[in-house]
């Protein structure tokens, strides 16, 4: 999968499966038995992932998937009950037309991770099958009061399951934002980076395609953002490179014990 590449948005049933067999995502498919395609649907009324879009990246994989995979929509929306959300967005209808499941993920069976580079939690609840799967970041791009920037990294906030994080007296997932928000996103990204990122762009003229991080800074710069500044891109590049550098520090160790050995 390229570092991130864009094409030129003219209608998502023409635009998506030509660019995703360009970029032979196909190809890629084909690996996974277990596929989730992970909209952005945090509430009813928010700058919601297209249903149109999903449709077609969903109808490319049913194409190109191996015979054997099986293809889940999960979200866990913010605020409000993700089945209602699902069905008010038309999800529902989608999951009766086509083989595939709608999960909750608010409601997941989950397990608890722990990485030594979180900064703002200890552990993290988290959902077992996102865990497991091939996992495909589907957000609509747009510039959010609270993220900055909407894209493939700041939609896995819908990862962290309401059952654990809802407190007492609200109905939103106020325990991600007992630190700033930036922290919540740079720790779930942890737990799991998206496998790909496919962001739809089409407000700004484009659709992009590639590995997540890569792909929030050419979204940040398509809406005229520096992504340096973005808070979370920001603090995810900056852990990124410090987990490449100890990855390659250990790798020149182990090749110098190979040659003392030998």
């Amino acid at each position: 999968m390229a570092q991130g590449v864009s094409v030129k948005f003219r209608s998502y049933e023409e635009t998506i499966p030509k660019f995703l067999q360009l970029i032979k995502f196909n190809e890629e498919l084909k690996k996974h038995n277990s596929i989730i395609l992970k909209p952005s649907l945090r509430n009813s009324k928010s700058h919601n992932t297209p249903l149109a879009f999903v449709e077609e990246v969903l109808k490319f994989c049913m194409a190109h998937k191996n015979p054997e995979a099986k293809i889940i929509i999960a979200e866990g929306s913010d605020g409000e009950e993700t089945h209602d959300v699902f069905e008010e967005l038309g999800y529902k209808d989608l999951a009766e037309k086509y083989p595939i499941s709608l999960i909750d993920l608010n409601n997941a069976d989950v397990q608890d991770v722990y990485h030594k580079h979180f900064i703002g939690f200890e552990e993290i609840t988290y959902p077992k099958l996102v865990q497991e799967s091939y996992l495909i970041s589907l957000p609509r791009l747009n510039t959010d009061d609270e993220t900055e920037i909407h894209g493939s990294l700041a939609n896995m906030l819908g990862a962290f399951p309401a059952s654990y994080y809802t407190g007492f007296f609200s109905s939103t997932k106020n325990k991600i934002r007992k630190n700033p928000i930036k922290y919540a996103v740079h720790d779930i990204v942890l737990c799991k980076m998206p496998n790909v990122a496919l962001v739809d762009a089409s407000d700004y003229g484009y659709i992009i395609a590639g590995k997540p991080l890569e792909v929030d800074k050419q979204s940040a710069k398509l809406l005229g953002m520096d992504w340096k500044k973005v808070q979370h891109l920001k603090l995810i590049d900056e852990t990124q490179e410090q987990i490449k550098a100890a990855e390659r520090e250990k790798a020149l160790k182990a090749e110098g014990d190979w040659d003392r050995i030998n």
